[in-house]
């Protein structure tokens, strides 16, 4: 593997991130899925918000991707996927203590709460599940999400 280095390519990151989110199908509400589940009018649309994406490669194949993005006085972890295939390779915790050392704010983290992998992977790396109350004034204020996202996530901090 390459070492982690800053990544811009949308369709690139895109990819990842919609091979990696297949493991949410069937898994999250129905009316929180779509296909593909990141356009690449959104993805750049959070580089334009300034979420500013991570990546690990093998040769030339990208193989997983994390964002950061500051916003106010926290870190925000966003848009954290590594390709189905390299799952359980070590490339997800290599990108996130990577992000980690980026910052000297407070990390938060959200997923959807039906994704329970996702969640035992952040609190396996220090970070803790807040209260339901603490996630609704933490998404509102820090994330631009629907209200539907907000009902059906969990946020992490660390």
């Amino acid at each position: 593997m390459h070492p982690i280095q800053p990544t811009s390519d949308l369709a690139e990151i895109a990819e990842v991130i919609n091979d990696a989110a297949v493991a949410y199908r069937g898994v999250i509400r129905a009316d929180c899925w779509q296909e593909p589940y990141m356009p690449v009018g959104e993805l750049s649309a959070e580089t334009a918000a300034g979420v500013q994406f991570w990546g690990i490669r093998r040769g030339s194949r990208l193989l997983g991707v994390m964002g950061l993005q500051r916003v106010d006085d926290v870190s925000l972890i966003r848009h954290a996927y590594t390709r189905t295939a390299e799952q359980g390779s070590g490339v997800g915790g290599a990108l996130l203590e990577h992000l980690k050392r980026q910052s000297d704010r407070r990390l938060l983290i959200g997923t959807w709460k039906a994704a329970t992998w996702a969640v035992r992977f952040y609190e396996r790396r220090g970070f803790h599940v807040v209260s339901d109350a603490e996630k609704d004034r933490l998404l509102r204020r820090y994330w631009t999400v629907p209200e539907r996202q907000i009902e059906e996530s969990v946020v992490l901090s660390a």
